[in-house]
């Protein structure tokens, strides 16, 4: 079986050649010659069928053969906002996984508990984007800068919003059985989705500490729903991982 070679190209109709680090890893590593085959992902739903026109010591040009339109393997619209760990290392592992598994968009919380108050965004992009090409997704997940928790919840978000946190005196939901008690239909019958916003998930997960008492209430004044990842306490990036793989699952076509 033929090896298939899968490169990020943002707009990739309208360009000629691979991005500096896709071409570098193309010709350096790759090896790849004219007339070589390879698939480029744009990121926004197409897949590009394309083949090495010139290849040289800094660039890699293609001619497309073919474009082909990816099918979405879920419902709505997957939004995880999570505060970061300490240790980032947990965070780019969860990211990765995440984008394995299935997910839109991440934002990154800062909250009263957190541990950590900044976030090297471009290293996260990165991890993304890798995870993005061996998992041969169509969309690419955006990722958001660190947002104040209270600029977060005060956001005009679509769809359903949730909160997970571990205070006993504020009644929480399951959030799988939540989400699925609402499982979609799929596709209409000319496999297009509606994109109302009806579908869309939003889901907060705590620092190491948890959310303060204060912000739970505060996001379920703002219409956040009080729910619960099941009976184990989770670490956040487990806990966020679950989040996401729960979403996915409910809302996979």
């Amino acid at each position: 079986m033929k090896e298939e070679r899968f490169f990020y190209v943002p707009d990739a109709a309208n360009q000629l050649e691979l991005p500096e680090e896709e071409a570098k890893h193309a010709i350096r590593v790759l090896r790849l010659r004219e007339g070589d085959e390879m698939f480029l992902q744009d990121g926004s739903g197409t897949f590009y069928h394309a083949t090495v026109s010139l290849a040289n010591n800094k660039h890699c040009y293609y001619t497309i053969d073919e474009t082909i339109a990816q099918k979405r393997m879920w419902r709505g619209h997957i939004h995880l906002a999570i505060a970061p760990t300490k240790m980032m290392e947990r965070m780019e592992w969860m990211a990765e996984k995440a984008t394995e598994v299935g997910f839109d968009e991440i934002t990154f919380l800062d909250c009263k508990f957190s541990e950590r108050k900044k976030v090297r965004t471009d290293r996260i992009e990165k991890i993304i984007v890798s995870a993005f090409k061996q998992s041969r997704k169509g969309w690419l997940p955006t990722v958001n800068d660190m947002t104040p928790f209270e600029d977060f919840v005060n956001k005009n978000l679509p769809g359903r919003k949730f909160i997970c946190h571990c205070y006993n005196e504020i009644a929480k939901r399951d959030f799988f059985s939540e989400i699925s008690d609402n499982f979609p239909d799929g596709p209409s019958e000319d496999g297009t989705l509606d994109n109302d916003g009806s579908d869309d998930i939003t889901v907060l997960v705590g620092p190491e500490g948890d959310f303060s008492i204060d912000e739970v209430r505060m996001a379920l004044d703002r219409g956040f729903e009080s729910v619960s990842l099941g009976t184990s306490r989770l670490r956040t990036e487990t806990a966020g991982l679950s989040a996401v793989m729960m979403s996915q699952l409910a809302r996979r076509l």
